[in-house]
């Protein structure tokens, strides 16, 4: 990312945070643009290049009540709401093209003592991304500023694998979910360490559409442990793909957006996006 853009993507953020936190009082544009130190006009064709919608719409998405309304309209729950089917476009579900596959005992052991990983480091609409893979899958993805800091990260989770920093077509094709149709997308391949339980409620994440969202609870009930969701939270928590394992899709009962390993202001500008994205699909 550009110093350009990476200025623009911190605006960008710095207004959806304001958004996130003042969306009772509906702010208008003069004051977001304030907030960034722009003028309205700069600010409004910035964002909308970034989101694909006027921030005021954009609002709309991200706001508690907009979600509370359009489950009103539609007479759903918010588990009704989350896997509704049928959309065209970029609003196929996650499980049409990704797969999971558990590693088996013997290539995580010992820290990945027998595993060889490519990792790479590239741009999304979201910030800096690392992304890694086996020969049989993406394994690892997540958001990092710090290259050194998102290293180090990556490498905690398999301190003895063997990392070549080397960009593959797993990788690749991994990353065009950002800028593709979906439909035009390969399978994509996840090769992921986890117990049953994490993999169970991994593979319940991706069955949550584009623009949809789901709460903890639900999450439990749908791999059928419904006492399970503090559980289900923590495997939430761990789950090692960012975006392409749509943990940020889940949020808590009361509506509130809730936590995310990569920042909550990041999760709200997610959200908003594919919401946007659905919005322009339709």
């Amino acid at each position: 990312m550009n110093e350009q853009s990476q200025i623009n993507y911190e605006r960008v953020a710095q207004a959806i945070d304001y958004l996130k936190l003042n969306f009772k009082a509906q702010p208008n544009l003069d004051e977001l643009a304030e907030k960034v130190n722009l003028s309205p006009f700069h600010f409004q064709r910035m964002f909308t290049e970034w989101a694909g919608v006027s921030p005021k719409k954009f609002l709309q998405y991200i706001s508690v009540e907009h979600a509370k309304q359009v489950l009103k309209e539609k007479q759903s729950t918010l588990f009704d709401a989350a896997h509704e089917t049928g959309l065209s476009g970029t609003g196929r579900l996650h499980d049409l093209f990704i797969q999971i596959e558990g590693m088996t005992p013997g290539e995580f052991k010992n820290g990945g003592e027998n595993l060889t990983i490519n990792y790479s480091y590239a741009e999304s609409p979201f910030g800096n991304i690392l992304v890694a893979s086996t020969p049989k899958g993406i394994c690892y993805m997540a958001f990092s500023e710090n290259e050194k800091v998102g290293f180090s990260a990556f490498k905690s989770h398999f301190p003895n694998a063997k990392l070549n920093q080397v960009v593959d077509m797993i990788q690749q094709n991994a990353l065009y979910i950002f800028t593709h149709d979906w439909q035009q997308l390969d399978k994509i391949k996840l090769h992921l360490k986890g117990t049953d339980f994490q993999l169970k409620v991994w593979k319940a994440l991706l069955n949550i559409p584009l623009g949809k969202l789901s709460t903890y609870g639900n999450v439990a009930a749908k791999i059928e442990k419904p006492n399970a969701s503090r559980a289900v939270g923590t495997a939430i928590g761990n789950n090692p793909v960012a975006f392409l394992i749509p943990c940020h899709r889940v949020i808590q009962a009361s509506g509130t957006v809730g936590g995310y390993m990569w920042g909550p202001t990041r999760k709200t500008a997610i959200i908003g996006w594919e919401a946007a994205k659905m919005d322009t699909a339709v």
